[in-house]
């Protein structure tokens, strides 16, 4: 120990021991602290640079390493070369052998101030630490010095070395973290048994070198999310250890696993594989009036849109009392009406409160017709038309609540592919829903929408799509982003085209964003979601647990109104008058 502090002084005097006031070796050994202060930056730069690699994969062997790491880098290696600083003033104080040569010595006993006096005496007699806070003598004036300085220098060191941990471990749970600052405090009740005055010389010089550590740990810069998601999977969906097991004619042979669908490349890296529609598809009522059985227990009442997809209806179920939403294709050719049965039977499956909910799929006579819940409210695209942007706190309520009605979707392998301000309805209590899921959406059809509210051009397709390539919970991800984006700043990410083959080129060429708003508190997360590559943008579930923190250090509540209460409409006289029914089918 006492080799490695004469090293580090004769290294410290050399580079920065002038020779004035209060002494070479007092700056020396500042110097010293500062050196040993870039010891813990490097522990945390080297974890900083394997979470490149791993991600949030904190396992028995990463942990270890971790923990290996923040031990020897801020309690091993800082302690031997303090106390070894330390124990070299007194070997030279006391006239024994201290490592440093004849010509270092003998400036040792040079003074450059009265109270100081020599230079050995001063750093190498005296009280340590812990005589001196806890046994003090002389003045109290001079206590008062030594109390604050003991005490003030290192935890200030201890909060630097503190954001240095964090700031490794960024993008994942901070918890790890403790490896580095619970080994700083050890540290230092460690060292109390260094004098106390070459303790505020050395805590001097390493405070500021704790400062400046930051720098190249942050420079660094987190994981990508593609490797965080994959490590948070890999956590998730560990490989089984099955026991070999005998082969036994009692036992039967398990059934091969149902066939899984595979979402495109693009979307590997962003969401977890969802499960077989096909497999697990779980089924829609079909009561009286339903396909397959004779009359029809749906009476319309008024139309609420059409577009090339077909038409939308309010409608009655006169079986239920209820109010629904009749989503009507015209004449679907044979593909289209497997992909609805299909697709309808996964997303009736889905249960979260803000996604809206499928009732049944029956046959019309004039096409096949989507039943789902019919919601009261308004579009966001009208409440950012006529209420104007929303505040980071209602924008951040919108993300969460929207990135979990998405994932929720996506578990069960359906898709949304046309998110955008107005198939988010808010209803009278200020709630978001999502609605008008891609269901056997016709190519091109841009404007239908599931209460009518009619939009325009495709401001808020992902690149990806633009360009042809499949929809992908990537895409979902990059439509949601955009839309709140649209919602702070009342327009598109990458702003509006004259007309819609304009727009969508602008996304097909991936013409990066340029209205993101300015001063929100989600620029940065919105700036990465919105990414030109998917497989470099945060998943839905990175999304939400980052939004939901921030509310959270905001003091509000993720399950909030989105806006302040929508009024609800007066009835209007028309709605009074008797609606027709249909006529009977012949």
């Amino acid at each position: 120990m006492g080799g490695l502090g004469s090293a580090l002084l004769s290294l410290a005097h050399s580079l920065f021991g002038p020779g004035i006031w209060p002494g070479d070796w007092v700056w020396a050994t500042s110097t010293a602290g500062a050196l040993v202060a870039l010891v813990p930056a490097i522990g945390a730069l080297t974890v900083a640079i394997m979470r490149k690699g791993t991600g949030n994969r904190y396992d028995s062997v990463t942990l270890s390493v971790f923990g290996g790491i923040a031990v020897v880098s801020v309690l091993v290696l800082p302690w031997l070369l303090a106390n070894g600083v330390s124990a070299t003033f007194r070997a030279v104080n006391a006239g024994q052998k201290s490592g440093l040569s004849a010509s270092e010595l003998s400036t040792m006993d040079k003074s450059y101030a009265d109270f100081i006096g020599p230079q050995k005496t001063y750093l190498g007699d005296g009280q340590n630490v812990y005589e001196t806070l806890f046994y003090p003598h002389g003045l109290q004036i001079s206590y008062v010095y030594y109390l604050v300085a003991l005490i003030a220098l290192p935890a200030g060191s201890l909060l630097f070395v503190m954001l240095q941990a964090r700031t490794a471990f960024r993008r994942g749970p901070k918890w790890p973290s403790r490896f580095f600052w619970i080994s700083f405090v050890i540290l230092v009740l460690v060292s109390v048994s260094m004098e106390a005055n070459t303790a505020i010389h050395f805590w001097l010089g390493f405070l500021p070198f704790s400062v400046l550590g930051l720098i190249p740990v942050a420079l660094v810069g987190p994981p990508p999310w593609s490797v965080i998601h994959r490590s948070v999977q890999e956590k998730r969906d560990p490989e089984p250890q099955r026991p070999p097991q005998q082969p036994s004619q009692a036992q039967p042979t398990p059934p091969p696993p149902p066939p899984q669908r595979q979402y495109p490349a693009t979307a590997l890296a962003q969401a977890p594989e969802p499960p077989a529609l096909a497999a697990v598809p779980g089924p829609v009522p079909l009561p009286p009036g339903s396909r397959g059985a004779g009359g029809s227990r749906y009476r319309r009442v008024r139309q609420l849109g059409a577009g090339g997809f077909g038409t939308v209806w309010q409608a009655v179920d006169t079986q239920l009392n209820r109010t629904v939403a009749l989503k009507i294709a015209h004449a679907p050719d044979r593909d289209t009406e497997e992909r609805m049965q299909r697709e309808a039977r996964a997303l009736a499956v889905v249960n979260h409160p803000n996604c809206v909910k499928v009732y049944d799929l029956v046959e019309e006579p004039d096409g096949l017709a989507l039943v789902m819940e019919y919601l009261e409210g308004r579009s966001l695209a009208d409440v950012v038309d006529s209420q104007g942007p929303l505040d980071d706190i209602a924008a951040g309520r919108l993300w969460s609540t929207m990135a979990g009605a998405l994932a929720a979707a996506h578990e069960k392998g359906v898709l949304h592919r046309d998110l955008k301000p107005s198939n988010i309805i808010v209803d009278p209590a200020g709630l978001a829903h999502l609605i008008d899921f891609g269901i056997a959406r016709s190519q091109g059809d841009s404007k239908l929408t599931a209460t009518g509210m009619m939009i325009g051009t495709p401001d808020f397709v992902a690149p990806e799509t633009a360009m042809g390539a499949p929809a992908s919970p990537a895409s979902d991800a990059w439509q949601l982003a955009a839309t709140v984006s649209y919602a702070l700043s009342g327009q598109p990410p990458r702003g509006t085209r004259e007309t819609p083959m304009a727009a969508l080129m602008a996304a097909a060429r991936a013409e990066p964003v340029s209205r993101l708003p300015r001063n929100s508190a989600h620029t940065r997360i919105l700036g990465a979601s919105l990414d030109q590559e998917p497989r470099r943008r945060p998943t839905l579930t990175a999304v939400r647990r980052e939004v939901e923190g921030w509310l959270a250090r905001a003091g509000k509540s993720p399950d909030g109104p989105v806006t302040q209460l929508v009024p609800r409409q007066p009835p209007q006289p028309q709605r009074t008058r008797q609606v027709q029914p249909p006529p009977p089918r012949r």
